[in-house]
């Protein structure tokens, strides 16, 4: 499944010429596949929601026994259609496709790092795949990480994918790392680092703001960056599209039998300050996905909510027909 995305990426990448955009396209497409699963999970959560004066009336009725109301309240679901899991059901596929897409961009990334550090090695300049204010979106979009990769990433590329950029390269490029004591059976991200440390422009790029002091934060020590890759813009915005997603989403009723509550609940405060942390940690382009899928998904539950209360409104309005004939 991590192979088939990224070919779907690529392939969109070899058309668009911009993983920035390009993985704008793709988050949508997979939005889009998602969609009616999505409409028919929601509509399930507010069938339930209107059973909750019913649920309600159970709560107070077997409150000294809850093994009769788990019983009369799985009665009512099943009277009326309604599986209590349905709920969980979105988020489920949700987070199934961000860990695929997590190693899908992992691959991407560290495939495109591995080959923007040989490429800095054997031709002394680094291309960079940038997009609007970020200027490697192999990188986070944060001030406290320079646009070029550093130890701490080179170091996170597994010996796989050395050894599969190494391969991909010309005869010239593979004379020219041997300079550096690189070749098929030494390649890794130390051995990368340490000949990138050698390079001028290498220690010009991973320059400290030296009008800035470090950031102390508990145990974590912040560098900010004099070329730094970004400003935070993109890890700020998966959190807050991540609170907004969370507003917009259906809430299930307060029932024992219904899980999607409790974790309802959770995640509209975890996960806004998940996503602020993932998002600004990991490279850009898989934060591009995170915000634009929320944006989608915020979107699409401010609409589905409306065409819900107009269907509602319908109903009223045929049921109330049908009482005058």
């Amino acid at each position: 499944m991590n192979d088939f995305l990224v070919a779907i990426l690529n392939g969109i990448n070899s058309v668009i010429h911009n993983y920035g955009w390009s993985m704008v396209v793709f988050t949508l497409l997979i939005k889009l596949v998602l969609l009616p699963l999505d409409y028919k999970s929601r509509k399930s959560m507010r069938r339930m929601t209107k059973l909750q004066p019913q649920i309600a009336k159970l709560q107070k009725k077997y409150a000294n026994d809850k093994e009769k109301l788990n019983q009369k309240s799985a009665e009512l679901y099943r009277k009326e259609g309604i599986n209590p899991m349905s709920g969980c059901l979105p988020m489920l596929v949700s987070m199934v496709i961000l860990f695929i897409m997590f190693a899908a961009m992992r691959t991407v990334a560290n495939t495109e790092m591995a080959s923007q550090a040989l490429g800095l090695l054997t031709t002394g300049t680094q291309t960079n795949e940038s997009w609007l204010w970020i200027k490697n979106i192999w990188m986070p979009d944060s001030p406290f990480n320079p646009v070029i990769a550093d130890s701490a990433n080179l170091r996170i590329i597994p010996a796989d994918i050395w050894a599969k950029v190494f391969a991909s390269l010309d005869p010239a490029s593979v004379t020219a790392l041997a300079q550096y004591g690189i070749d098929a059976a030494t390649i890794s991200g130390e051995t990368v680092f340490a000949a990138l440390q050698t390079l001028p422009v290498y220690a010009e790029e991973t320059q400290l703001w030296t009008v800035m002091p470090q950031l102390n934060l508990l145990i974590v020590n912040l560098s900010i960056y004099a070329h730094n890759n970004g400003w935070f813009i993109l890890p700020i915005l998966a959190a807050v599209t991540q609170y907004l997603m969370t507003l917009s989403q259906p809430q299930p009723a307060a029932d024992p039998n219904n899980p999607a509550a409790s974790t309802n609940k959770f995640m509209k405060y975890f996960f806004p300050l998940f996503s602020l942390w993932i998002c600004s940690s990991y490279n850009a382009i898989f934060a591009l996905y995170w915000v634009v899928s929320n944006v989608f998904a915020w979107v699409q539950g401010l609409v589905m909510n409306k065409m819900f209360e107009k269907m509602d409104e319908n109903q009223v309005e045929t049921a109330g027909e049908g009482t005058l004939k």
